[in-house]
């Protein structure tokens, strides 16, 4: 249990990388989302196609089907919530966004999966905490309420991307899984910007410098890292720990870009904080299922 830990504050201190990155790529939204997918398939594959090729031979057909279904889901999430950005405030779309712990503990529930009522306490205090840490700002327009219902979808699809990686985790390896859920999710958001006639070439060096390493840290580090954490975690107790990624984003921006985050958003941050740690204390204490 400890490397699982691990892998998951690493994770967290790599996905919170995704935000500044994406904020300096000088490149579209959904170029990015496709990019960061596609060179961690070229990094992947010669891994799982050589030393690592009995986990891909082994999949049954079952396994390979919900590896599929999850590389599609993670490509609808990054099709929605990139571009929500685009249409309705930041703060907005990170706060709507952030609702995927509640989306996962219901898909847990109608799967009759036991969700503990510290875990929904945990999620009720870490949604609000993020809400407020993001100061989101609902506008009323056409527009922006465009962009806040593709940030909820953002929130879903995550939640079922984590729910169906749950569960191909519990048969198959980490390498096998990623392969082929990365795959599936960057030929779909390859064909995304062939047909919207989105750009995939053309940036600046500093933009494929980012590029890289967005995809050595929040997607090969960060996601793998995740999925591997989730043969023995809940998708949904993931799906809280991740809200730490808006605290991280926020100081790595700090750090890295000067963006100061505004003193509004400590008590958000906080309740955030405590948010998840009832969630893991909570899934700490629950016995082991025999």
């Amino acid at each position: 249990m400890r490397t699982t830990t691990l892998a998951l504050m690493i994770a967290v201190v790599a996905v919170s990388s995704s935000a500044p990155l994406i904020a300096y790529a000088a490149a579209p939204a959904l170029a990015i989302a496709f990019w960061r997918n596609a060179l961690a398939v070229g990094v992947l594959a010669p891994v799982a196609l050589t030393s690592r090729r009995a986990g891909l031979s082994g999949l049954d057909r079952r396994t390979a089907v919900l590896c599929a279904l999850a590389g599609i889901a993670l490509a609808a999430h990054f099709a929605t919530f990139v571009p929500s950005a685009k249409l309705t405030t930041a703060a907005a779309a990170t706060a709507m966004v952030c609702t995927q712990p509640v989306w996962a503990a219901l898909i847990a529930a109608a799967r009759r999966v036991p969700v503990a009522p510290a875990t929904w306490t945990g999620i009720g205090l870490a949604v609000a905490g993020a809400v407020l840490a993001t100061g989101a700002d609902l506008t009323v327009s056409g527009r922006a309420v465009t962009g806040d219902l593709l940030a909820v979808a953002g929130g879903m699809a995550g939640a079922v991307y984590m729910t169906l990686g749950e569960r191909a985790r519990a048969r198959t390896t980490t390498t096998a899984y990623t392969t082929v859920c990365y795959t599936v999710c960057a030929v779909l958001l390859g064909v995304v910007c062939l047909a919207g006639g989105v750009p995939l070439t053309g940036f600046d060096r500093n933009t494929w410098l980012a590029l890289g390493a967005l995809t050595a840290g929040a997607q090969l580090l960060g996601h793998s890292l995740v999925n591997y954490a989730l043969h023995r975690v809940s998708a949904t107790t993931v799906s809280v720990l991740l809200l730490l990624e808006v605290p991280g984003a926020g100081l790595l921006a700090w750090a890295w870009l000067g963006q100061v985050p505004a003193a509004r958003s400590l008590p958000g941050l906080a309740l955030l904080v405590v948010g998840v740690a009832v969630v893991v204390l909570g899934a700490a204490r629950r016995p082991t299922a025999p």
